[in-house]
């Protein structure tokens, strides 16, 4: 992989982020990402502000690569993440789930780089007004919180690639060098992968859940709780019950109840896989065995350019 707009503003080796995924972007997978040649980025979303900065301080004393943290801007403790991160001279913020307009120029006036992550060319139009340094395009693919409008990263990547100035980094469906390439050829400076790094050994995810996502297959995630917030799950009895549930046409309060926040550290953290809310991406079908960091990035970066070389002896 070359050099681009995303490594360059990022300050790293490849263009490659690990997705700051709650419960399982802790300090050690953002460590080994950073130090294979990645961005880690540290989950801010399942983290009080303590553990928070306890995070940020391990990964200051196991790396000196370019980290950055994912904050969901309706945390409810947002100001005090914040906070944090200009106490500890964190240099990358990755923003989600709401206005980038209310930090960005806050954090930039800190000498931060701001990356907003957007599901739609209405929202990456609004980041790249509200001054962000880069976008995140994910896709519906994703695992995870996901965008209404359902649009697939095959599409939505070429579609802010005709409006955008700033750098664009894929996200949603990638997990191998093909993705990566692929991404590239729709027109983004890099990607943003989670899946792949969530079925890591360093993911700070229990090990039942990285053993169940190898044994999932095409089909085994589906994106529900639309009248909320659309999040990609995995079909296991809690998805089951949630599909009995809406046979009985609930009301949005029971839907809140059922959603239950804490289900998704009782299945992604704890390990409670059959009555968690397993968030994973569609991609879950390509992730056969659980390997280190070190060797994920080693296969992203063979596998992207053994494909790239023979697309070019093609021709």
């Amino acid at each position: 992989m070359q050099q681009n707009r995303i490594t360059k503003l990022l300050g790293i080796q490849y263009a490659i982020v690990q997705g700051g995924m709650v419960w399982v972007s802790g300090h050690k997978l953002v460590t080994a990402v950073s130090n294979a040649g990645g961005l880690g980025l540290l989950g801010a979303g399942s983290m009080y502000p303590e553990v928070f900065r306890e995070h940020i301080k391990k990964c200051q004393q196991n790396t000196d690569k370019p980290f950055g943290v994912n904050i969901p801007l309706m945390y409810p403790q947002v100001e005090e993440l914040m906070q944090i991160v200009l106490e500890e001279g964190v240099k990358i913020v990755f923003t989600s789930a709401g206005n980038p307009k209310l930090w960005t120029a806050k954090l930039q006036a800190h000498g931060i780089i701001v990356v907003h992550v957007v599901s739609s060319v209405k929202f990456a139009l609004k980041a790249q007004e509200a001054g962000v340094n880069a976008v995140v395009a994910e896709g519906f693919e994703a695992g995870g919180h996901n965008g209404r409008e359902e649009t697939t990263t095959f599409t939505l990547i070429p579609m802010l690639k005709e409006h955008l100035k700033i750098p664009l980094i894929a996200a949603g469906g990638i997990a191998t060098g093909r993705g990566v390439l692929a991404a590239e050829v729709l027109g983004a400076d890099g990607v943003q992968i989670g899946s792949r790094f969530a079925v890591s050994k360093e993911s700070s995810a229990h090990q039942n859940f990285k053993e169940l996502m190898t044994e999932l297959q095409d089909g085994s995630t589906q994106l529900t709780f639309k009248e909320l917030a659309p999040v990609r799950i995995v079909k296991n009895e809690y998805y089951q019950k949630l599909l009995a549930l809406y046979q009985t046409h609930p009301s949005i309060e029971t839907l809140k109840a059922f959603y239950d926040a804490a289900k998704l550290k009782t299945g992604i953290f704890e390990g409670k896989v059959a009555d968690g809310k397993l968030e994973i991406g569609q991609i879950v079908g390509l992730l056969h065995q659980i390997d280190d960091v070190k060797t994920i990035m080693k296969n992203l970066i063979e596998e992207y350019q053994t494909v790239k070389q023979n697309l070019s002896h093609d021709k």
